[in-house]
């Protein structure tokens, strides 16, 4: 399977169809049997979570990875300076890196947090502590943005919010994004491919229309039952 640079690829399939374990592997979480993890044209399969972050692949979790106890601010300002070029010393304040702070603000303007800068994470709601992730994320200079499943445990209102984030960092279209959502009205309306897998298998990679129209997708998703037939795209 191949993922297009600066485009908007959501991944669909029943429950346990193969989504997080292909992620999983994107990310390095898990390591694959057979088969190599290319990006950029280099083979990334046998390096690690924290290397391939370090080349532009970001991803976030089911269970939101946030700091509790520390603001929303500090948060970001810690992905931030991670990324700088200066050594950090733990004895001065961090008011001398004015620079780290005044890019974790940005990356809040972006994801609608800069109203929460000085919250506890801990007291966001559900919602927020997914847009705060997304903002670390962004803030590691991350070119692959793995979303695994953005909206889960959101409630309805919560979840127009998160979607016009994820809107905006489409629209700066200089981002690779790949989304595992259940949600079909949101895929539909922001990805520009679609991949459907089903028993850990690739079923189906086309354009939004013609997963709607594929008709071996819809025997899958309403039959519950995949008959080897070859690939309709």
């Amino acid at each position: 399977m191949k993922i297009t640079q600066n485009q908007f690829k959501s991944i669909i399939g029943p429950n346990g169809a193969g989504k997080t374990t292909l992620f999983n592997l994107l990310s390095g979480q898990l390591q694959p049997t057979s088969g190599r993890v290319i990006y950029r044209g280099k083979d990334i399969t046998r390096l690690s979570p924290t290397a391939r972050t370090r080349l532009g692949i970001g991803r976030s979790f089911q269970i939101t990875n946030v700091f509790p106890n520390l603001t929303v601010l500090e948060n970001v300002r810690l992905a931030v300076q991670s990324q700088g070029k200066v050594r950090y010393n733990m004895l001065s304040s961090y008011k001398k890196y004015a620079q780290f702070e005044a890019l974790a603000l940005e990356w809040l303007e972006l994801v609608l947090l800069a109203d929460k800068k000085d919250s506890l994470a801990a007291n966001l709601a559900h919602g927020e502590k997914r847009k705060l992730e997304i903002a670390m994320l962004l803030a590691l200079n991350t070119e692959v943005l793995l979303l695994d499943e953005p909206t889960a445990g959101m409630s309805l209102e919560e979840v127009p919010a998160i979607l016009e984030v994820i809107k905006k960092i489409k629209d700066q279209g200089n981002r690779t994004i790949v989304l595992i959502e259940h949600k079909m009205d949101m895929i539909l309306e922001l990805s520009d491919s679609i991949m459907v897998l089903f028993n850990g298998r690739l079923l189906a990679d086309g354009t939004p229309q013609e997963i709607i129209e594929n008709e071996t997708v819809q025997s899958a998703y309403l039959g519950g039952v995949y008959d080897e037939r070859p690939l309709k795209t």
